[in-house]
Formats: structure tokens, sequence, C-alpha cells
């Protein structure tokens, strides 16, 4: 038997949408992570960079699946984060105005 008879392109779209859903679920961890350590809500660059390549992946996925309402919803989801790091190292390279 041949490994191409188990694994399907359905198996590895599958992994993608799950690894994309573990990205963009590690945001939380990582937010909640720093949060305690400073004992105050707070949003670290990490979550960010985690929702960014999480929303990434999962458009990938959604993209792949053709459906719409996810397509939609990710795709506005990484503008927002891309935004958001854009806004962070303007700011980090004194570029940014407060």
């Amino acid at each position: 038997m041949n490994i191409h008879e188990f694994i399907t392109e359905e198996h590895v779209w599958l992994a993608v949408g799950f690894f994309g859903q573990a990205l963009f679920s590690g945001r939380f961890i990582v937010q909640w992570i720093a949060s305690e350590k400073r004992r105050q809500s707070i949003i670290p660059v990490a979550f960010w960079y985690f929702s960014i390549f999480g929303g990434l992946t999962l458009l990938a996925y959604a993209l792949w699946r053709q459906d719409p309402v996810f397509i939609l919803g990710q795709a506005l989801g990484v503008l927002i984060y891309g935004r958001n790091l854009y806004f962070i190292h303007s700011k980090t390279n004194g570029s940014g105005a407060e």
C-alpha cells in the first residue's frame, strides 16, 4: 500500500485548518499568560502575530472550502490584525503619533 492512498488532499487541508485554529487559539493563551504576569489585562504583540498567522492559515483553508462566510470573517480579521501590527511597529520606530 502507498501512503498516498491514505493521505488525500482533503486530509492535508484538514491539517492546515486544524493548524490555523491552533495558532488562532494560541493567541488567547499568550494574552492570558501576559495578563497574569502583569496582574492586569494587556494584549502583547505576540497576540497580534498569532492572530494574523492563524487568520491567514484559516483564510487559506476557508478559500479551499469555498465557504463565503468563513472567507469574509477571516479576511476582515486579517486586515484588522495587520493594521494593529502596523500601529505597533509605527510607534516602536518612532514614526507613529499618539
